[in-house]
């Protein structure tokens, strides 16, 4: 992983992913795609029970690298070259969406574009009230990429999100809040302390019982009822032998909160 363009920090069973090239932005580069990647691999050896991806400086991420494209205008790049950038965010995209752990996107700033894309990758969105997000690619006369037609319909439904698309509209934390793309929008000046608080709240929970429920989640969204009762049938037997579910039974019928292990 380019210890440089991305970070991970593994601390308190929370894996924080750090996008780190504030001087672009965090602009979802090569490195920096790759970099995610890398990341969640290494997150599968750790002890980590969720995960967060944030911005350094004033942007989670400004999304894609605009001196790439200048490039390719200069005929400095290949065209094929270019498709392989798009395929590489979106796979990296597509690593975050499809992670196992709970992935919570921690945004202080701006999200624009792809960038807007990785915070709707992840499976929660908490942000500072002064934070902004975009699905602007119109503004540099592209079309959508990086999974914005997938992800932003089943958010926002698809009347809304081809406004969004179609106006380039940069969303103030509290309209994107309302509009279902932010899950939590906290003031400014407490944004570290309650985000500290959420993310704990989520790392502490039954780690095996909150990742089968984010993967029958996601295979509910492609299936029929028939098929989605079938796969939580299957799902909830196997979380039936966990320590958690132990703890979490017994804390009940002894009117205690559960102290869940991840086990």
């Amino acid at each position: 992983m380019s210890e440089e363009a991305v970070l991970l920090d593994v601390e308190d069973e929370i894996a924080t992913i750090t996008l780190n090239n504030p001087e672009m932005r965090n602009a979802l580069t090569g490195d920096i795609s790759s970099g995610i990647v890398d990341a969640l691999d290494e997150i599968d050896d750790t002890d980590a029970r969720c995960v967060v991806i944030e911005g350094a400086g004033d942007a989670f991420s400004a999304g894609g690298d605009i001196n790439s494209m200048m490039e390719g205008l200069a005929g400095e790049t290949e065209p094929y070259e270019k498709v392989e950038v798009v395929e590489e965010t979106g796979a990296a995209l597509q690593e975050v969406y499809e992670f196992s752990l709970p992935v919570i996107a921690k945004i202080d700033g701006t999200a624009f574009g792809a960038g807007a894309n990785l915070a709707i990758a992840c499976d929660t969105q908490i942000a500072s009230e002064g934070s902004k997000i975009s699905f602007g690619f119109r503004q540099v006369g592209l079309a959508v990429d990086s999974g914005t037609s997938y992800f932003l319909p089943r958010i926002v439904g698809e009347n809304k999100a081809k406004e969004l698309v179609f106006t380039g509209e940069m969303l103030g934390a509290n309209e994107a809040h309302r509009l279902g793309i932010f899950t939590k929008v906290f003031d400014d000046d407490e944004f570290e302390a309650q985000a500290e608080e959420y993310v704990d709240r989520i790392a502490s929970g039954p780690t095996i019982a909150l990742k089968t429920s984010k993967r029958l989640i996601r295979q509910g969204l492609q299936s029929d009822i028939d098929q989605a009762m079938t796969n939580e049938a299957a799902g909830q037997t196997a979380v039936f032998a966990t320590q958690d579910h132990e703890e979490g039974a017994t804390a009940f019928m002894e009117q205690r909160d559960a102290e869940f292990e991840g086990e």
